[in-house]
């Protein structure tokens, strides 16, 4: 079955990850992550797309993204892909592809799935057996939401600034609903979402975005489509 297009929208939250080709790592050391994190910064500012949240894992990332055109995702990571190929194969002596074909995508509903796809990807560098805490890991955006850092290549999300009134009670609470995690339902629904294309949200939130795009947004129901009976 051939893959659905990846859908983009302007003004709406993007969940993105990006894998080495056969899983292979795409960042050897600091200076590695370092170029692509300062890569993916510059080309977000080119292309007018908002970063949220970020993680920059051995063998992939993830990115939490919003647009202001139809366009301002596929050009950054397009973009992005291309130069830090270039940069990684000259500074390590190889050449060749590096990502795993293309990046994949979901558009998510903000109001239920913003906060958890930032705890999720906080999570990710503990449960690769890379640190034992989100805080201890320095190349994610977990710091800067917990109060521990601060970075300027971030976007904070309305919604992120609703936790608390005050930088102290947004930090305390983000650092708190990190600590309590996600379900396991929670998590899968995020990363099978990601992984396949679809929208991830409430029935209304899907209609609303279909009213935008062609595209279909949900799997197709299992089963063979109904035949029409004639009426002659």
């Amino acid at each position: 079955m051939a893959r659905l297009s990846r859908l983009t929208l302007p003004g709406q939250v993007h969940l993105v990850t990006h894998r080495g080709n056969n899983r292979q790592p795409v960042v050897l050391d600091d200076e590695d992550r370092q170029t692509l994190l300062d890569l993916l910064s510059e080309q977000a500012l080119r292309h007018r797309v908002a970063l949220h949240a970020y993680v920059l894992l051995p063998a992939g990332l993830y990115l939490l993204l919003t647009p202001s055109t139809a366009d301002g995702v596929p050009a950054m990571m397009q973009s992005v892909g291309r130069a830090y190929v270039r940069r990684f194969n000259a500074r390590h002596g190889r050449s060749g592809t590096l990502w795993e074909g293309r990046y994949r995508s979901t558009l998510i509903q903000p109001e239920r799935y913003l906060l958890p796809c930032m705890c999720l990807m906080d999570m990710e560098p503990v449960n690769e057996g890379l640190c034992n805490d989100p805080a201890g890991y320095a190349w994610s955006s977990h710091r800067h939401h917990a109060g521990q850092g601060h970075e300027r290549r971030l976007t904070p999300h309305p919604l992120y600034w609703a936790l608390g009134n005050t930088p102290f009670a947004r930090e305390a609470a983000y650092a708190e609903m990190v600590h309590r995690g996600l379900t396991a339902q929670q998590m899968g629904a995020i990363r099978d979402a990601v992984w396949h294309g679809w929208a991830l949200g409430d029935p209304g939130f899907i209609e609303s975005l279909q009213r935008d795009t062609t595209r279909r947004l949900t799997p197709s129901r299992p089963g063979r489509p109904k035949k029409q009976v004639s009426e002659d």
